[in-house]
């Protein structure tokens, strides 16, 4: 892709943002809910932040260990740039430690720990545009722990005429959050589960501020998506499920596209089943019954709910199987059978 060969950490640090300076050199980060308490030459809990003589520092600028062309149906984000490729970036590292995490060789390593290439902003956009792809994306790992390449980047790539997504386990504080959507066109938002006790237990972290986070964007007119990962035994409880299906509805609107994704063994378990699809599917009934109007069931490729269907006429308007477009019946952002305006991005 025309990267520099993957180089060790050089050493270079990148002033971070939001943070206050405190007393005895010791700062307090501000990007996320953990507002965390830094002495001098200690780390965050992300790993990649570091209090160097009272300021701060982000360790994974212009070091990526992650660069790919994806489709953006990967994402999910079924409602932007259909049929589109996204370039994506990832680092080391994440704010959560969640137990399920299938990029964890990535999100629970530190830069210490992975492969990692030279990529500044302007490199990652160049290399965008020279793949031809259609949008930047920040995925893999959680971007808010490499919150000032992915401000930087995707500011560049708006410039240059990409569009710009990422998606997030919703984590991040209020003020970086709606500075960095001035840069962004889409966002798709991890609802782990709708109780605290599985952000605790599974992830350790917590779930009021990812809600907070999901208002915020619909208060800024970002397009989002949701993802909710269904795992046996820990979040595939139907009331808390139709709790969640409620909650979105009330809050963020019934256009707002919920996909119910299939979990398999990962990280630390391993020992719990794939989700069976009979329990995605009773999740996708209860969104309807609650009135949510785009419901997607994912990592069940050829199933009926990777397409989108018209909520006006029923007509399928785009045809998936898992994350290829077969079809697109989309016009200026209508329904080409019955006029029905479809939220989302579509040029």
């Amino acid at each position: 892709m025309g990267l520099e060969e993957p180089t060790p950490l050089s050493g270079e640090l990148h002033e971070a943002r939001y943070y206050v300076s405190l007393d005895k050199n010791a700062v307090q980060c501000q990007l996320c809910f953990r507002q965390c308490v830094v002495a001098e030459n200690e780390l965050g809990f992300c790993r990649n932040k570091k209090n160097v003589g009272g300021k701060y520092y982000t360790r994974v600028y212009a070091k990526p260990c992650a660069l790919q062309v994806d489709p953006i149906e990967k994402e999910p984000s079924f409602h932007t740039l259909p049929g589109g490729t996204i370039f994506c970036t990832g680092t080391a590292s994440c704010n959560n430690r969640c137990k399920h995490c299938h990029n964890w060789h990535m999100s629970q390593r530190s830069v210490d720990e992975t492969v990692n290439y030279f990529a500044p902003p302007s490199k990652v956009v160049e290399l965008a545009m020279r793949a031809r792809c259609d949008a930047v994306s920040f995925t893999y790992n959680e971007p808010t722990v490499f919150y000032e390449q992915m401000f930087d980047t995707a500011r560049l790539a708006r410039e240059s005429g990409l569009k710009a997504l990422f998606h997030t386990n919703g984590s991040i504080s209020a003020e970086p959050l709606f500075a960095l959507l001035e840069h962004m066109d889409a966002v798709t938002v991890d609802l782990k589960a709708f109780t605290a006790e599985f952000y605790e237990q599974v992830s350790e972290s917590e779930l009021e501020p990812v809600l907070e986070t999901l208002q915020n964007i619909k208060r800024a007119g970002k397009h989002l998506e949701i993802v909710n990962l269904v795992i046996p035994t820990l979040n595939d409880d139907l009331d808390d499920i139709r709790r969640m299906c409620v909650w979105i509805r009330e809050n963020l609107g019934d256009e707002v596209p919920l996909h119910f994704t299939r979990f398999s063994p990962a990280y630390k378990l391993t020992s719990l089943p794939p989700t069976p699809i009979e329990t995605l599917e009773a999740a996708a009934r209860i969104a309807d019954e609650e009135g949510l109007q785009y419901v997607y069931v994912g990592n069940v490729p050829g199933h009926e709910r990777n397409s989108t269907f018209c909520p006006q006429c029923g007509e399928r308007i785009i045809h998936r199987v898992h994350f290829s477009v077969l079809s697109l019946d989309v016009e200026d952002g209508k329904c080409r059978f019955c006029g029905h305006q479809i939220p989302g991005i579509w040029s």
